[in-house]
């Protein structure tokens, strides 16, 4: 695990990196697609459709927030998008492509929030879908639900108290 997180770095995300950020977003709605025909028109129609939704509200949301790409071995593998704010910091979105996921990747630059919210005495919310399976990652690294809209949970971590 220490050799791969060593790969592992961000860069700021770009508008040239529109297409990329597309494919990790329909690499997260894969079950959806299916059902749409997979590679069909239709199917490519509708995840463009709501990556552009998605990128409108988020932007409109969170304006300043820290879009990044993942990167292992200088390879884009996926997006974090990170909003911080005086109390806490804000794991927007994190995703990942299908071949590179369940590789303790995702885990790592969680650990890498913590350890920052830790240095600044800040928590870190999130939401997530109730079905996804980052709920057990979430929940292993310490991640408590506070509220539950119906479809998703509000989830946080609160950083140790200090001795």
């Amino acid at each position: 695990m220490t050799e791969l997180s060593s790969l592992i770095t961000l860069r700021a995300a770009t508008p040239a990196d529109r297409d990329f950020l597309l494919t990790v977003f329909a690499s997260t709605r894969s079950i959806e697609l299916a059902a749409l025909g997979g590679n069909s028109p239709q199917a490519q129609a509708f995840a463009q459709m709501q990556f552009t939704v998605q990128q409108q509200a988020y932007s409109a949301t969170y304006p300043v927030a820290e879009n990044s790409i993942i990167l292992l071995a200088e390879r884009p593998i996926g997006r974090m998008l990170v909003d911080r704010t005086d109390a806490a910091i804000l794991l927007i979105d994190i995703a990942i492509l299908n071949d590179y996921r369940n590789r303790r990747i995702g885990s790592s630059l969680i650990r890498g929030l913590m350890d920052e919210a830790a240095g600044s005495q800040k928590s870190i919310r999130l939401s997530v879908y109730k079905s996804n399976p980052a709920v057990r990652l979430y929940e292993r690294l310490g991640f408590s639900p506070i509220a539950d809209s119906g479809l998703y949970f509000e989830m946080i971590w609160v950083s140790p108290i200090p001795d």
